[in-house]
């Protein structure tokens, strides 16, 4: 009888993982229809969020006694993220900003990893370091990825628009029909996965 609740314990964890799942790429899916709808709000949250992190930072220096590097590295890579949030909802992934953005978020992982696993800190404290100081701001910019596909072409050198011969307004529809980002990604799987449908005849 133990070997059978046992058993339906798995079962009952893979269904939860399920759900999660399910429940983590609908709140997904929904930020980034929130994204492409407010994106000059979103830019806000994300320069709000970065001064916040900045100022975590500069608690953490006051009141615990985290390495000097760890501090540093974290405020450097706020800064980082300042200097993208300037092209904002335009994103370049050749930039220097942007690279150095990448590295950053690898060395901050590296230099935390390091540091936690040095000395012992209850569990619910490390994630918390993890979520605020190194996750929250890459995850704003993550779900802004597709921000720029519905933004109106403004400035030619952030989104050339023209190709060939064709007009202004043309090119810009054409390139409208090419989306990249995360909500063009979930409608995808939307589309593949999810039956739809069928319209009534009458």
């Amino acid at each position: 009888m133990a070997t059978f609740l046992y058993l339906l314990s798995w079962v009952s964890s893979i269904v939860h993982i399920c759900l999660g799942t399910l429940a983590l790429a609908a709140a997904l899916y929904y930020l980034a229809e929130l994204v492409e709808e407010y994106t000059t709000a979103t830019a806000r949250i994300i320069r709000y969020l970065i001064w916040t992190t900045i100022g975590l930072y500069l608690l953490l220096l006051i009141f615990e006694s985290l390495p000097l590097s760890l501090v540093v590295c974290g405020l450097l890579t706020q800064l980082v993220h300042l200097s993208i949030l300037r092209t904002f909802p335009f994103f370049f992934l050749t930039s220097l900003p942007f690279i150095l953005g990448v590295v950053m978020f690898f060395v901050n992982h590296y230099l935390a990893f390091s540091h936690f696993a040095s000395y012992y800190y209850p569990a619910s404290e490390v994630l918390s370091y993890f979520t605020l100081f190194v996750w929250l701001v890459p995850f704003g910019f993550f779900i802004s990825l597709s921000a720029n596909e519905n933004v109106l072409p403004t400035h030619a050198e952030f989104r050339p628009l023209l190709s060939n011969d064709d007009d202004f307004v043309t090119g810009y529809f054409n390139k409208k029909g090419k989306k990249y980002g995360l909500l063009a990604f979930f409608n995808y799987l939307k589309e593949e996965f999810v039956p739809q449908r069928g319209k009534k005849a009458f």
